[in-house]
């Protein structure tokens, strides 16, 4: 999809697709998720580098566990898919490439909402359950 945005809009142009509410607005992020910290160069690709290398590692490293279940594997490859998407832009464009616009919100892209999908599952499994 970002592909398909960034040939059917000029950067910084927007289709509403229910005006006012949800419209697809091209705009290149130079920071991380939702537009925050712009113009923070290498850094963010290093440290995603870095934290997708830890991500797989602890998968490897806990593929057997008990702790490491369905959610957490699915929580995990969210955030994996996002952050690889993200840094493949990153590497070859030297920006994020975000077209969603709900205008209450920054423009962000899929790639984006996969990783908050995946950090809420975690949140929500660490979060102790009060029932017994």
């Amino acid at each position: 999809l970002k592909i398909f945005f960034a040939q059917i809009l000029e950067l910084n142009e927007s289709i509403a697709v229910v005006r006012n509410v949800m419209h697809f607005t091209l705009v290149h992020n130079t920071g991380i998720a939702f537009g925050l910290f712009k113009d923070c160069g290498i850094v963010f690709v290093i440290i995603p580098l870095i934290l997708t290398g830890l991500l797989i590692y602890n998968v490897y490293y806990y593929r057997h566990s008990e702790h490491l279940n369905r959610t957490y594997v699915l929580a995990f490859s969210l955030i994996l898919g996002g952050a690889i998407g993200n840094l493949i832009d990153r590497i070859f464009l030297g920006h994020v490439v975000d077209f969603i616009d709900f205008r209450i919100w920054p423009v962000f892209n899929i790639a984006d909402s996969a990783i908050t999908i995946g950090a809420a599952i975690i949140l929500l499994k660490c979060i102790p359950s009060s029932s017994k």
